[in-house]
């Protein structure tokens, strides 16, 4: 990956923007692009686009979301100490113990506290817990003290950032999907400065909000743009590991390639454009089936107006929302190429009304 690249990969990666915070990675997102695309904007929700040819009729809107998984400080105890709720999906067994940042009037760190184990009776020592039981710490003694820095409503994230393991591999929090939202922009990039977009097709790189909450920046983008055709990019389940049964959810392997997705939730002539465009420049990639929707933007995006023809790309990833998701830098880069060159494939008279 080429150095740039990879900077503005780490700075989204480790800024914080949970679900409804996502100003700060929304201006790295801008600060990059600005550079290569032709228009910028920003919508009233929060959702930033990127574009190139700004004023074709054929538009095609290219989605990753730049929210994380991460928590809000609801209560202050009059000991100082902080109650918070999840905003998206948690494992209520994984915040135990982890250091946090509290993102107030200043960055304060924090540890999230429960009970010690030698203080659990027998039922307690059965149970999961459950984040309403959990508090962080953030060394206050008393609650003005905690006010003084702390006010309800602000945003925390895990105090984990970017780093290398062997080989390509790389770990991190918030991969999903601030890894969608490097590869739409990147895929934008390419195709700026590589060439090969058809004048007459609009591309709209959109780093999208509040997905982990219902997909709801998917939902009004996709409403505003209009586009006749549009990728999601998100991070799918990788099963390459034990305990995950492939007769289940399929075979997804890291470094083997991006993942395309087939299945209700895709537009056939999409899928089949993508997988060509694959084969002509010789980028690698996986099949992944799904019955129904996905759970992603795509799912927003393929409802819009009178329908929009959809395809959902991603990247194999292991331990999904947790504070050390694992992937391949070259499937992430390998899936911006993907999505440049389906760009590439489209034409102001492609239709893509499936038919046999």
């Amino acid at each position: 990956m080429r150095a740039e690249s990879l900077d503005f990969f780490k700075a989204i990666v480790n800024v914080p923007s949970p679900s409804g915070y996502e100003e700060r990675a929304a201006e790295i997102f801008r600060s990059y692009t600005a550079g290569f695309a032709d228009a910028q904007h920003t919508d009233v929700h929060g959702n930033a686009w990127a574009v190139a040819n700004p004023d074709a009729a054929m538009k095609i809107m290219l989605a990753g979301h730049m929210d994380e998984i991460g928590f809000v400080i609801h209560y202050i105890s009059d000991e100082g100490l902080l109650y918070f709720s999840g905003v998206g999906g948690h494992d209520s067994s994984i915040p135990i113990g982890q250091r946090v940042w509290v993102h107030g009037k200043e960055r304060v760190a924090g540890i999230i506290g429960r009970k010690a184990i030698h203080l659990l009776d027998e039922d307690e020592r059965k149970k999961k817990v459950q984040i309403h039981e959990l508090w962080i710490d953030i060394g206050a003694s008393n609650r003005a003290e905690a006010e003084a820095v702390v006010s309800l409503g602000d945003p925390v994230t895990y105090q984990v950032e970017f780093q290398m393991l062997l080989g390509d591999r790389a770990t991190a929090r918030g991969f999903d999907n601030k890894m969608g939202t490097f590869i739409v922009a990147e895929a934008l990039r390419l195709l700026k400065q590589d060439g090969g977009l058809d004048p007459g097709v609009g591309v709209y790189a959109v780093a999208t909000v509040q997905e982990e909450i219902g997909l709801r920046g998917a939902r009004t983008s996709a409403f505003t743009i209009g586009a006749q055709s549009g990728l999601a990019v998100d991070v799918n389940h990788a099963t390459d590991y034990p305990t995950v049964p492939k007769t289940r959810y399929g075979q997804l392997d890291i470094g083997k390639g991006p993942s395309v997705m087939r299945g209700a939730n895709a537009n056939p002539k999409v899928f089949q454009m993508i997988r060509e465009a694959c084969e002509r420049e010789d980028i690698p990639y996986q099949v992944d089936v799904a019955p129904g929707g996905t759970g992603t933007d795509g799912n927003a995006m393929q409802l819009n107006q009178g329908g929009m023809a959809v395809g959902i790309v991603g990247v194999p990833l292991r331990y999904m929302h947790t504070p050390c998701e694992l992937l391949s830098l070259k499937d992430v880069e390998d899936c911006a190429r993907l999505m440049a060159a389906y760009c590439r494939s489209v034409t102001p008279d492609t239709d893509f009304t499936p038919r046999l």
